[in-house]
């Protein structure tokens, strides 16, 4: 067969980008993050598509509204954030004991 033949069989072979493509597929891209622990820590570009790590600041863009509402503030613990409502609603004493109750005979 021609050089002209074996291109032709070759490229027969491979006209889809579908399935037999797929079956190629082999090697890890990406890995899990430290920072937000998703499947997006690119290994070779070593960044995380999703959060941004290893930059200070974590990546957010408003083109995507729903990414942002994912992550917010409220999404995850609050550990300090929680109790500021109250803390503000009772302007923010410290040190200070309840009076006791006495109940009437």
């Amino acid at each position: 067969p021609t050089l002209f033949a074996e291109a032709f069989f070759f490229w027969r072979s491979q006209m889809t980008k579908g399935t037999s493509s797929f079956g190629k597929r082999h090697n890890k891209t990406h890995t899990l993050c430290r920072r937000c622990g998703k499947s997006s820590y690119h290994i070779q570009k070593s960044t995380c598509a999703s959060c941004g790590y290893p930059s200070p600041k974590m990546r957010k863009y408003n083109w995507s509204e729903k990414a942002l509402r994912r992550r917010t503030t409220g999404t995850g613990r609050m550990r300090h954030l929680r109790h500021m409502p109250r803390r503000f609603k009772n302007g923010f004493r410290e040190g200070t004991e309840a009076k006791k109750v006495v109940k009437k005979a």
